[in-house]
């Protein structure tokens, strides 16, 4: 039976209302890299992942790289981090990111090393020996779904800082920066900007939790 991400993982990827959750340890491959995600080297980034995302899905479909598993390829997610403030206007140039694309519990970085060499073999993309395979928990987290353009995500936002404020949690500092997590469920380039639904996610801690561990 095909394994089907939005229909065995709705908590994580389909919140009906703004959520708190915990999000355990997931493969990745990813890409790190900075600037305005608006360029044509960003477009070049996503096609060197979704190459070996798919390449990987492909060997595991067909038992060449392992037992046979058929899934649903897992959706893009971004990291985006900014020094601005969350409220204030985003320096898009100034942007630094991570984006990846999680991979099955039985995906190994050997197995991935593997299908990134098939894939250098086929295709011309000088991003493909920037990608990365690694192991990431987030942890304790809020996440709501935004349906709309990138531009209004600051009202899904809001709503997120009211259940913070409910829970008494707040957003877990990451080297004084601001960042944030969102998870593309709709493709940009086949959907309108007002249907686009994207999972924003905030990695949290108890009010209080740093300051305690910094005793």
């Amino acid at each position: 039976m095909k394994y089907e991400w939005r229909k065995q993982e709705k908590d994580v990827y389909v919140p009906k209302k703004p959520t708190i959750l915990t999000i355990p340890t997931y493969h990745f491959i990813g890409l790190n890299s900075q600037g305005d995600p608006n360029r044509p080297a960003f477009a070049q980034q996503i096609e060197a992942l979704y190459s070996v995302a798919y390449s990987i899905r492909m060997g595991l479909k067909k038992g060449t790289i392992g037992s046979p598993f058929e899934y649903t390829v897992y959706p893009l997610e971004g990291v985006w981090t900014s020094k601005t403030k969350p409220d204030g206007p985003v320096k898009k140039d100034e942007l630094i990111y991570k984006i990846m694309i999680r991979q099955p519990k039985q995906v190994t970085e050997s197995m991935f090393q593997a299908q990134l060499l098939e894939v250098k073999e086929k295709k011309q993309n000088p991003y493909l020996d920037h990608l990365i395979f690694e192991s990431y928990e987030e942890g304790l987290a809020v996440q709501a779904l935004h349906i709309g353009p990138f531009e209004t995500e600051p009202e899904t936002f809001a709503q997120m800082k009211e259940v913070l404020a409910q829970e008494q949690l707040m957003i877990r500092p990451t080297m004084d920066n601001f960042q944030h997590r969102e998870i593309y469920l709709s493709d940009p380039r086949k959907t309108a900007p007002e249907k686009a639904k994207t999972v924003l996610r905030w990695a949290v801690a108890s009010i209080g939790e740093e300051d305690a561990l910094n005793e």
